[in-house]
């Protein structure tokens, strides 16, 4: 392998802009199916760009879509359209393997980004070639309940890869970098997601579209799939009872699941399912809900709650430690997998206690000053750079 030591790679890049190439994420703009990877590329690569990088960003054309293959520009980014395949799992990998080609032939990157564990073979094989290559991961990813047998055996086996293959991994919590750590007796980088919303009130004209009133809704945004505990959060709410008050699920699966079919399913007029929302018009529909429900099983850093946070809304998790480790105690609790104590805590909410307004305000202003994207962009440019070894960060616990 041909790393750059670091003072080599940061003269290189003063010289001239550093040539940052990146996938791992669906689409750059996000669309339909996408998510929390398809956001960290929207934050991430523009402020890149901004910070005078030269960054390319691949990202998935399906079958289903009519965008042709090709270049583009979003944002001062030079966005790769590569056909993929539909299947779950293999779409990743094809891509992922498309990417890396173009990388090596056509690219000139001194530096790949590459999101998912899973994608860490061919971080390896960036490396052999010369190329710096990191790793963003957000948790276990073979945990989680969305992928089949065979796709959590390879996403298993490949932490090992993930582990020594890349430059270095970068960690958006500290439960994931611990794990990794203490396995394999190494250090690795950690950098939280940040929190900032560009918020726009003409957008709110999604309440009137979807025929909600101010503070009368609880939200949830995400994919329907079983990391995310909507099988809780559906039968604890047609439980609860609130004649006026709705719940709106934001956004559905990448792939049409049994899984999706079953929350779609419910008899419960009160439940409101608009599909997938992005931008301004999500942001209006967290700022003016009663309350935010995040129910995972799994998570690394949510990016979710930390915008709700971050507008001021209050928020209801699963006391799962990531969760607990963005809010602190400034979030209402449920036990995690138990649909009977989140029943409970709706009730609890709807009911008028505990102070939700005073525990708002103090998560948002924990946010605000933790949790910003800037930095966010900051840390991975000199990491990039080899300007920051991994090192315990403020706010980690020590392996």
């Amino acid at each position: 392998m041909s790393d750059l030591p670091a003072g080599q790679a940061a003269a290189q890049s003063a010289a001239r802009p550093l040539r940052v190439a990146a996938f791992g994420f669906r689409s750059l703009p996000p669309k339909a199916g996408a998510a929390g990877a398809d956001k960290f590329a929207l934050e991430l690569l523009p402020r890149l760009v901004a910070l005078g990088c030269e960054v390319t960003a691949y990202s998935r054309i399906y079958p289903d879509d009519p965008t042709p293959p090709g270049e583009a520009d979003f944002r001062g980014v030079r966005t790769v359209g590569l056909r993929t395949v539909a299947g779950k799992g293999f779409d990743t990998l094809l891509h992922s393997a498309k990417a890396t080609w173009r990388i090596l032939t056509r690219d000139g990157a001194d530096v790949v980004h590459i999101q998912n564990g899973g994608n860490s073979p061919f971080a390896l094989v960036l490396r052999l070639f010369g190329k710096r290559a990191f790793v963003s991961q957000d948790g276990p990813d073979w945990l989680r309940d969305k992928w089949p047998w065979y796709a959590k055996l390879y996403l298993r086996l490949t932490q090992y890869l993930t582990a020594f293959g890349p430059t270095s991994i970068i960690f958006d919590n500290v439960f994931a970098r611990e794990y990794f750590e203490k396995k394999f007796k190494k250090l690795y980088h950690f950098v939280p997601f940040g929190s900032e919303v560009d918020y726009d009130p003409a957008a709110e004209t999604v309440l009137e579209r979807l025929g909600l009133e101010r503070g009368r809704y609880i939200l949830f945004v995400g994919r329907f799939i079983p990391d995310k505990g909507l099988h809780y959060l559906v039968p604890a709410f047609e439980a609860t009872d609130a004649p006026d008050l709705k719940l709106v699920l934001v956004g559905g699966s990448p792939n049409p699941s049994p899984y999706e079919a079953g929350i779609r399913a419910t008899k419960d007029p009160r439940i409101v399912l608009p599909g997938f929302i992005y931008g301004a018009e999500m942001h209006a529909l967290m700022k003016n809900a009663m309350l935010y429900v995040q129910p995972s099983d799994v998570e690394g850093l949510s990016p979710v709650i930390l915008e709700s946070a971050y507008l001021g809304v209050p928020i209801l998790c699963s006391d799962i430690v990531q969760n607990r480790f963005i809010m602190g105690a400034h979030a209402v609790y449920f036990r995690a997998g138990d649909t009977d104590d989140l029943r409970a805590r709706l009730a609890e909410v709807v009911g008028g206690g505990p102070d939700l307004a005073a525990r708002a305000a103090a998560g948002q202003r924990h946010v605000r000053e933790t949790y910003n994207w800037d930095r966010v962009a900051r840390d991975h440019l000199e990491i990039f750079r080899g300007d920051r070894a991994p090192s315990l960060a403020d706010g980690d616990r020590p392996s």
